[in-house]
């Protein structure tokens, strides 16, 4: 889909599944597998998605995955099926991991910074995307190295420790442009330093809600996971950006959402839903 002058790409790293009562915390179970129906282990299904930006003559991810660096008992806990993998969600567009030029971690959960880095065949940790550089918050990364009982199974240090080693590591101090018409956007409430990124361009504009919204299920303002670890911060910042994206006419990007990755909002009685459009680079 092409925003402005922009291309963006919807990729993924594969699908995977988590409980869903963790997903939507305080709302009844009756309610969100309406449209979310959990397996036999009460997990739901979801996408491992990674956005493209191509802006500028530069290649920029937004996110990269799980990876492949989660040993077997992970895999398992989280139904993780990396059909396609990033890596060949990229090739089909003709790029290899050498042709990324920016990577923007919205946060650093496994989940979104795992595909940061890879195991060499000689078992050294390295980065995936060896030319590109690598932005998040700071205060994002001091938080990840100071890991407790509720998030220690959140942040795995080797999927972004080496990147402070490659000397190709950025932090960000708060809300930023890295490329004209790439802006990070601070979102605090899944953690408190959690970023979306927009894209601006000829008067058109779109945002990856990253763990903000993460699925089109989550929409609704008492919709947020249990995951979170500030919820009243999220509502506030969810009822924020949605009311700017309405007004402003966003394209809305879903990370997590398994069938449908984007689309406008509209109001129908003071009621928001979602007119879905589909990914017309396909």
């Amino acid at each position: 889909m092409l925003i402005g002058r922009f291309e963006i790409h919807n990729l993924t790293d594969g699908l995977f599944r988590l409980d869903g009562g963790s997903m939507f915390g305080i709302v009844p179970r009756p309610l969100w597998e309406k449209t979310n129906p959990p397996d036999e282990r009460n997990r739901i299904r979801m996408n491992l998605g990674v956005l493209l930006i191509k802006a500028h003559g530069k290649n920029i991810l937004v996110d990269t995955g799980a990876g492949g660096k989660l040993s077997p008992k992970w895999q398992e806990i989280y139904a993780l099926q990396r059909k396609p993998t990033l890596e060949k969600s990229l090739a089909k567009l003709r790029l290899t991991p050498k042709d990324i030029d920016i990577v923007i971690n919205t946060h650093l959960h496994f989940d979104h910074a795992g595909g940061n880095t890879f195991k060499t065949m000689d078992g050294q940790i390295v980065a995936a995307f060896p030319n590109a550089r690598y932005f998040v918050q700071k205060g994002e990364w001091d938080w990840a190295h100071t890991q407790n009982e509720r998030t220690q199974y959140a942040y795995f240090k080797d999927d972004f420790r080496p990147l402070e080693r490659s000397g190709r590591l950025a932090l960000l101090n708060g809300d930023e442009e890295i490329l004209e018409g790439v802006r990070a956007l601070v979102t605090p409430g899944h953690t408190e330093h959690h970023q979306c990124v927009t894209i601006e361009s000829e008067g058109r504009k779109a945002i990856f809600l990253a763990d903000l919204i993460p699925m089109i299920a989550h929409l609704p303002y008492p919709y947020i996971m249990g995951y979170d670890l500030f919820p009243l911060k999220t509502l506030e910042t969810k009822k924020k950006i949605l009311q700017q994206a309405h007004d402003g006419h966003w394209l809305l990007i879903f990370q997590h959402d398994p069938d449908i990755p984007m689309g406008y909002l509209k109001n129908t009685d003071g009621k928001l839903s979602l007119e879905a459009v589909r990914d017309t680079t396909d």
